[in-house]
């Protein structure tokens, strides 16, 4: 007697099910295929991972009947490697640290933030930026400018202000008034206390930019005439190049 095909979905539920009485798991981790050991995957309990695997099948499973999860699979690897042997990652640090994040494995997300790469970021770099007031939000607007502008052009510039002081906010804002243009298209950034340069802070809008898809460059702006102070001192064209 043949099997009706409306039987079939449930043979893929059951097969699920065993799965999580079974030592060996299958896992499908966005498309890349692992099989791992129901105590690697619950090594540290509190974690989400260990959590996915306690009590009730909590994740569907794909058409072969592993256990599928939508994340990237390419970085679970370094995940496994962890769990089985308690190797930190040497590669690709910023991804596996989203990883570890996500899977909420404590141990590994206080070790990778050790890493010169993770530390850098967390403790120096973002450190820094939350003290310049408005910055996320500025670059928001730096790429909205720019989209603006881009119709029917190859590239398209965003002026930047930056400034560190207060001494040289009220510097900035006296060259704005001077500046014969659209004072609402230039972006402010600054002033902030803390010991990076404004080379530092130009570096960094940079960097963020470009992770956020855009190829950017930037040069001293210099305006044409009627200004009172050295433009170079505060003013930067930040260049978008679409194609």
């Amino acid at each position: 007697m043949s099997i009706s095909s409306e039987h079939k979905p449930l043979g893929k539920q059951v097969t699920g099910s065993l799965h999580t009485l079974s030592p060996i798991v299958e896992l499908n981790v966005g498309g890349e295929m692992y099989t791992t050991t129901l105590s690697t995957l619950k090594k540290h309990p509190g974690s989400k991972l260990a959590e996915m695997f306690t009590g009730p099948p909590k994740l569907r499973t794909d058409s072969e009947g592993r256990f599928f999860i939508d994340r990237p699979g390419t970085y679970f690897k370094y995940i496994l490697e962890y769990l089985r042997s308690n190797q930190v990652p040497t590669q690709c640090i910023q991804d596996v640290y989203k990883e570890a994040l996500f899977y909420d494995i404590e141990p590994l997300i206080k070790q990778l933030e050790d890493s010169p790469q993770i530390f850098g970021e967390l403790v120096a770099r973002r450190q820094f930026l939350a003290r310049v007031p408005n910055y996320s939000e500025n670059i928001e607007l730096m790429i909205r400018i720019a989209r603006a502008e881009a119709v029917a052009s190859r590239q398209s510039s965003v002026i930047v202000c930056v400034v560190r002081t207060e001494e040289d906010a009220a510097r900035c804002q006296d060259a704005l008034n001077s500046l014969d243009m659209d004072k609402k298209s230039v972006v402010k950034f600054g002033p902030w206390k803390a010991v990076p340069s404004i080379s530092d802070l130009l570096d960094c809008i940079q960097m963020d930019v470009e992770a956020k898809g855009y190829k950017i460059s930037f040069q001293p702006h210099v305006a044409e005439k009627g200004f009172r102070f050295k433009s170079h001192d505060f003013f930067y064209k930040f260049l978008f190049t679409w194609w």
